[in-house]
């Protein structure tokens, strides 16, 4: 059975939103603890994820479309609410898919064909094409892809990179220790041997990415998660029939209706099928990451407003007619080898469409900074899906009827409960509705786990809440 990218907006009541009660945002986060230490290795990864002197022109760092204040990921509003696509440092020009969260990112192993499923797991980026097939690290082969990137930080060869970190930073001296560490090796300044030194690059921002700073697993589900595991009780079995018994785990944590909506979460609404429960860490002693490296095809509409359209065609030489393929159009161009013996070109028809599962850790994060503290804010505005076609701020006029969304995930969760009900599309509280888009590509399109949920508003409204509880207390700021 097709896996669904979008479990994790099952619980869609909302097809009647006003119905609900009005969402209160979360409250002001906490002062935040003192970070976890770093190794020298993690530490370099930071200094390099912050500095904007890596691009070409200087101006651009890996933070800028993966800002941790907004759960890793674009954090401008006013691109988020439109294409959602951000910018490169040459701000005229743009890639095709809005910015994945670069959290929790660290177990995607790499890319495998599982022969029982039938399915594609693992690598980095919405396609894939971070594979792990070259560095054995799907993330590292990640980290490096944005430098030579020309549409986002704009480098021309691997030497740029390697020089400006080297031999014209703060941290340059770091560089040169972990350099010692990780090779055993003194740089050798009259004769830089830039291949390795762009691979240590690689695995420090991969470290850094994996580190208990990014990865801190202290939102309040975690809070609960502990207290639970520690009695005995297992997260991943709870039940709509056995939540209660899970109540005394979540006192002052998590209130009944969060509590209730993980249970729908993973029970009828069955969003833990791809946005799993399953412990993570290499001995399972850690909560959930919520994804499990698969890729599905929800049927997203087309993003109009997506500035990859209207790029030069050099860039883009579909134009308006570019179509996204995703995993499948990544694999269609591959020649590497499944574990069946066939390759995994063969296997791009199957895949046509496809999108990697996100995380939905700091899924509804929208802060801003009060002048003390980072606090929520309802106007910052997300954006979801690979494309970012939903939004936290949806908003529509009707003549003299005008209607906000009353939670930040209600958009996209309205498509996952009615992508296949005539005259259920968007907006609920209209008196006429219309249809949803056509999908971008219909191919392999998840037409048994999402499209047609009958979820009524309270099952929806709970499961809305409990993706509240899943954003991090702690922001890491710039070394």
């Amino acid at each position: 059975m097709e896996k669904s990218i979008g479990r994790l907006f099952m619980a869609l009541g909302l097809a009647f939103g006003l119905m609900f009660n009005v969402w209160q945002p979360l409250s002001p986060a906490e002062a935040a603890p003192d970070p976890p230490a770093l190794t020298d290795l993690e530490l370099l990864g930071k200094h390099l994820f912050f500095d904007t002197n890596l691009s070409t022109p200087p101006g651009m760092s890996c933070a800028t479309c993966h800002d941790p204040k907004v759960g890793w990921t674009g954090p401008n509003s006013e691109i988020n609410a439109a294409g959602a696509v951000m910018p490169g440092v040459i701000h005229t020009r743009a890639g095709n898919r809005k910015p994945p969260s670069a959290a929790y990112a660290g177990e995607s192993p790499v890319m495998y064909y599982d022969e029982v499923k039938g399915l594609i797991f693992g690598g980095m980026f919405w396609d894939g094409r971070a594979t792990g097939w070259t560095l054995g690290d799907p993330l590292q082969e990640q980290a490096l892809g944005p430098f030579l990137n020309p549409v986002e930080m704009h480098n021309p060869k691997e030497i740029k990179v390697v020089v400006m970190a080297l031999l014209r930073s703060e941290y340059a001296d770091l560089f040169e220790q972990v350099y010692w560490d990780e090779t055993g090796e003194m740089i050798d300044h009259g004769k830089l041997d830039v291949d390795a030194l762009y691979q240590v690059i690689g695995k420090a921002i991969a470290a850094y990415e994996r580190s208990d700073e990014v990865n801190p697993f202290d939102s309040r589900f975690d809070e609960f998660w502990r207290a639970a595991t520690a009695a005995g009780f297992k997260v991943e079995d709870i039940k709509q029939s056995n939540w209660a018994g899970y109540k005394p785990y979540a006192d002052g944590i998590l209130n009944d209706t969060e509590l209730f909506g993980l249970a729908v979460f993973n029970d009828q609404a069955k969003c833990s099928t791809c946005h799993v429960l399953t412990p993570s860490g290499a001995d399972g002693n850690k909560p959930p990451l919520f994804t499990d490296f698969s890729y599905d095809n929800i049927g997203i509409p087309k993003n109009p407003l997506n500035p990859f359209y209207t790029q030069p065609r050099k860039i883009n030489p579909d134009g308006e007619l570019w179509v996204d393929q995703g995993l499948g159009g990544f694999l269609a161009a591959t020649t590497d080898t499944a574990s069946d013996g066939e390759t995994y070109a063969s296997k791009a028809l199957g895949n046509y469409g496809k999108h990697k599962v996100p995380t939905l850790r700091n899924v509804a994060k929208r802060v801003k900074w009060n002048g003390t503290e980072w606090v929520d804010d309802p106007e910052c505005v997300r954006a979801y899906g690979h494309n970012g076609y939903f939004k936290s701020n949806f908003q529509i006029q009707d003549g003299s009827f005008s209607f906000t969304q009353i939670h930040p995930l209600q958009h996209i969760m309205h498509f996952y409960n009615t992508r296949d009900v005539p005259g259920q599309g968007w907006p609920p509280p209209m008196p006429v509705r219309v249809p949803w888009p056509d999908p971008e590509v219909a191919a392999n399109m998840n037409t048994t786990e999402l499209g047609n949920l009958g979820l009524n508003p309270s099952l929806g409204q709970p499961v809305l809440q409990f993706l509240s509880t899943l954003s991090d207390t702690s922001t890491p700021t710039p070394p």
